[in-house]
């Protein structure tokens, strides 16, 4: 079974909000017979659109080719929040890089921000950017962890966009008791990702880039000293290549594959909440929460809860995805309960073991990111941007990215799903139990 034929229909996006409330571009042809190009782009996410856009404004001739729809992978299908920085804290950075090279990321990690503001901006303002990311705790001690971590930020870094709130304060921002504590981080917002990926795709195709939907790649090889792309029907001749498939990688990049695991989360969207709106979500803010399969939510423009919780890692969504999500919602909202959800959708994306993204060349020619692990608005598409300035000479900071830690998953191809699922079960177990 192939990841990305196992659930929904070839050619359609999933039936999710997102897809019920944007206006997709296209359809774009498939790729039939040889192309030449400077670039080719692989995938039609986050990733793959800003290298295209990029490149394209930069002067490149690109093709991008998309197995599915633009947009239709996890790029088009997540919670939509778009915060700075990466998986792994600073002062950790510090201790494994060193400072130069923490610095570094951090700097990436506020560019990241950034730049989807800026793009949604330009290209994409029916995305909704409403400021502000909430990151609530469940124990009184993760609350003070954090407390602590921003006033590191606030001393090390001058980073003064935080504010920390004590139990009472969380209420003042979501309608539960759940939490503990929790910080606002109001440089982080919030958008529509998909109607933000279907900016993208119109802005790169502006600038020029070449877009083929319903194409996958099945074969990357070298060719008289440039890079094939093979599709069913088509051929690409590029200088260079991009992968930006993420966790749909599939025998593409085994080195890439065997470093960055899909996993399946889950997202539900109620019906108009009206006046409940304002006792969900007192301020419209993004919020995730402290669990280890995180639970992340928001108020669409229309008063929606847009709710992701819950995990899985075999190739199959559950056949009912309203039934998983709503659990881990109305727990946090039990006032909520019964109330009808409209829609709900799987989607999925790349972790690594570290949680941090993977940046590396993968051949000759040929450069690739991915394993965003939830951070995936914003480093997705400074990926795509990091990228395509690496094309054109400037590789000081993919360079740096590819210095981040990227071990092996354990147990190779065939046992590192069930190995990785014992473990993230583990933890599950510990988020129920409340320790």
């Amino acid at each position: 079974m192939r990841l990305l034929y196992a659930n929904g229909r070839r050619g359609e996006h999933t039936s999710s909000w997102y897809a019920a409330s944007a206006e997709a571009p296209g359809p774009y042809p498939a790729l039939k017979g040889k192309v030449r190009a400077d670039v080719a782009v692989v995938g039609g996410g986050f990733t793959g659109l800003s290298a295209a856009l990029h490149l394209a404004r930069a002067g490149a001739k690109v093709v991008l080719v998309e197995a599915q729809r633009v947009g239709w992978g996890a790029s088009g299908r997540n919670g939509g929040q778009v915060a700075p920085g990466l998986n792994m804290h600073q002062d950790a950075l510090e201790a494994k890089l060193g400072r130069a090279a923490a610095e570094g990321y951090w700097r990436i990690g506020q560019e990241a921000v950034a730049l989807v503001r800026a793009l949604v901006d330009e290209l994409a303002p029916e995305a909704d950017w409403q400021p502000g990311v909430l990151h609530s705790f469940w124990q009184a001690k993760e609350a003070e962890e954090a407390a602590a971590y921003s006033t590191y930020l606030r001393s090390e870094y001058g980073y003064e966009h935080q504010e920390v709130l004590d139990e009472a304060g969380v209420r003042g921002f979501v309608g539960t008791e759940a939490y503990k504590g929790g910080v606002v981080d109001w440089v982080a917002g919030h958008i529509h990702p998909l109607a933000y990926a279907f900016g993208l795709t119109r802005g790169a195709e502006a600038a020029g880039a070449q877009l083929h939907e319903m194409s996958e790649v099945h074969r990357i090889a070298p060719e008289g000293g440039q890079v094939l792309v093979a599709t069913d029907r088509g051929r690409v001749i590029a200088d260079q290549v991009i992968l930006g498939c993420n966790g749909y990688m599939e025998g593409l990049a085994p080195k890439m594959q065997a470093r960055v695991m899909p996993i399946n989360n889950y997202v539900v969207a109620t019906e108009p909440l009206g006046d409940r709106a304002a006792e969900v979500m007192p301020r419209n803010v993004a919020v995730a929460d402290s669990k280890f399969v995180i639970n992340y939510f928001r108020l669409s423009g229309d008063g929606r809860l847009i709710f992701g919780g819950g995990e899985s890692y075999g190739y199959r969504f559950p056949r009912d995805i309203a039934a998983k999500v709503r659990r881990p919602m109305e727990r946090i909202f039990p006032h909520l309960e019964g109330v009808k959800i409209t829609h709900g959708w799987g989607g999925t994306l790349g972790i690594t073991v570290k949680r941090v993204p993977l940046f590396m060349r993968v051949a000759p020619g040929v450069m690739a990111a991915g394993g965003y692990s939830g951070h995936g608005v914003a480093l997705a598409t400074k990926a795509g941007e990091i990228m395509a300035r690496a094309v054109g000479g400037d590789v000081a900071d993919f360079d740096l990215m590819a210095r981040l830690p990227a071990p092996v998953f354990p147990g190779g191809p065939l046992l590192r799903t069930p190995i990785t699922t014992a473990a993230m079960m583990w933890y599950a177990v510990r988020d129920r139990l409340g320790v």
